[in-house]
């Protein structure tokens, strides 16, 4: 089968990863996968297409934005390719109902912002698939985790670039500093002094998005550059994905964050697989019960919700038992999450 995936191209996101990897997973099974587009020079690893009469399904694939191609481009993928042969991933929740959490994080500001994604959504395709591991009980709705994971990635210890971090944060500013500004920033405060560097590494940490209302939400991207400067946190530009298990490999100790809509819609992200192929400590402010199901019973050992102070320092000083616990959550993935199962899935789920 051949797939064709319409969706933004960017090499600083997740689901670029994602997809790269099933575009080179799919020839050992008979199969094609591609972006759609013109070949991107900065994305030369990957497959792209603008030949719809060779491919047999569909895939569009939309984050927090409806991503159109031009009228012209759309109109001959339509006409090509007939609806039942169309599916959507919904990644950031924008077919669900206005869901908004704490009064903080939201995937849409109003019924009407719904309304019109509903409506395009519905103008495209009939099956609509999240990353998710169980059913969200709509009935037009499939669950499919969508990421996967490949020990071929892990960055093993003797080939690891050299630690220049003890801490570091890997993501973009988008929704991140309720749990960063008021939880993590917090707990290191009264321990600054035991740790060494810490690096947050992407988007919008020293200041907001220079196109300001057009880049989403204020709150979006709330910081607190004094806080960072008085901890002595070390800002970076974000990296292209296929950068970023080596980046995270220069840290000690890596801490995972999700956007809190996400979260509570039970949405998984290709991090959750990311992080645990770097050579490093991923320490995780997850909800425990959604990483039990992802990740093993192991997992527990690396959760930080609560004590997050004591947890980093205790991960600090005892490497060799949180690399145990890492290698087990390592072979619970391998054995759970391949991406060989990921592409008989997407296969399964594009001839439902």
């Amino acid at each position: 089968m051949n797939i064709l995936f319409v969706m933004k191209h960017r090499g600083n996101a997740g689901n670029t990863h994602a997809v790269a990897n099933y575009i080179r997973v799919a020839p050992k099974y008979g199969h094609k996968v591609a972006m759609y587009g013109e070949p991107q020079p900065y994305l030369p690893e990957l497959s792209f297409s603008k030949d719809v009469l060779s491919f047999d399904r569909v895939a569009y694939l939309f984050e927090s934005e409806i991503y159109r191609l031009s009228r012209l481009d759309e109109a001959i993928l339509l006409g090509t390719i007939g609806r039942k042969r169309r599916m959507i991933f919904d990644m950031d929740g924008m077919y669900n109902p206005v869901t908004k959490i704490d009064d903080y994080d939201f995937n849409h500001a109003s019924e009407d912002e719904r309304l019109r994604w509903k409506e395009y959504y519905e103008a495209l395709s009939d099956t609509v698939m999240k990353p998710m591991i169980a059913s969200s009980g709509d009935p037009r709705v499939r669950p499919m985790v969508f990421y996967g994971y490949d020990p071929a990635l892990e960055i093993k210890p003797e080939a690891a670039p050299a630690k220049k971090y003890d801490i570091m944060h890997l993501g973009h500013n988008w929704w991140r500093w309720r749990d960063i500004g008021g939880k993590l920033l917090p707990a290191i405060a009264p321990i600054r002094e035991r740790i060494g560097e810490i690096g947050f590494i992407g988007l919008w940490w020293d200041a907001p998005p220079a196109e300001g209302a057009d880049a989403g939400p204020e709150a979006a991207f709330e910081t607190d550059p004094a806080l960072l400067q008085k901890l002595r946190v070390r800002t970076a530009p974000s990296v292209m994905y296929t950068d970023v298990i080596r980046t995270m490999s220069t840290a000690k100790i890596n801490i995972f964050t999700q956007r809190p809509v996400l979260h509570h819609l039970k949405h998984i992200t290709l991090k959750y697989f990311e992080i645990f192929y770097a050579d490093t400590i991923p320490l995780l402010m997850l909800d425990e019960q959604i990483a039990l199901e992802v990740y093993g019973p192991a997992v527990r050992e690396l959760m930080l919700r609560r004590s997050i102070g004591d947890k980093i320092l205790d991960a600090l000083a005892r490497p060799g038992h949180y690399r145990e616990v890492v290698a087990a959550v390592r072979k619970h993935l391998t054995a759970t999450n391949s991406y060989d199962r990921r592409m008989a899935e997407l296969v399964a789920a594009a001839t439902a």
